[in-house]
């Protein structure tokens, strides 16, 4: 089983930036499209962003033009840049593939506040 661990979290002030990454403890198939999820205080969990195998990239809408997905499979990594971040960003966001065949890791928490 695979297993997911993210990081780069913390607490940044509105407008500030993070990059998230997670680590797979396996390769993972290229077939798959790899996703960064999150979910805020008495909210479901979100897709926020989604990279398929063709390198075509998706994104909720309130969050295009500000966050950027990537992978990079030598390091069994993928990377979550978010710029220019909202107190509505705020959420512990978790990766997985898309859809979320993988067991869920712990996320990383994302805090928005001057």
């Amino acid at each position: 089983q695979v297993q997911l661990v993210e990081s780069g979290g913390g607490l940044v002030q509105p407008g500030g930036s993070l990059r998230l990454s997670c680590a797979a403890s396996r390769p993972i198939n290229s077939f798959y499209s790899v996703a960064w999820y999150r979910q805020a205080p008495g909210k479901q969990r979100e897709l926020v962003a989604q990279l398929t195998r063709e390198n075509i990239t998706n994104y909720v809408h309130s969050v295009k033009g500000r966050f950027t997905i990537s992978r990079d499979d030598t390091k069994r990594t993928a990377y979550l840049q978010m710029n220019s971040l909202k107190p509505e960003d705020a959420a512990v966001y978790y990766c997985n593939l898309d859809p979320p065949l993988l067991t869920w890791g712990q996320g990383t928490q994302v805090t928005v506040s001057s």
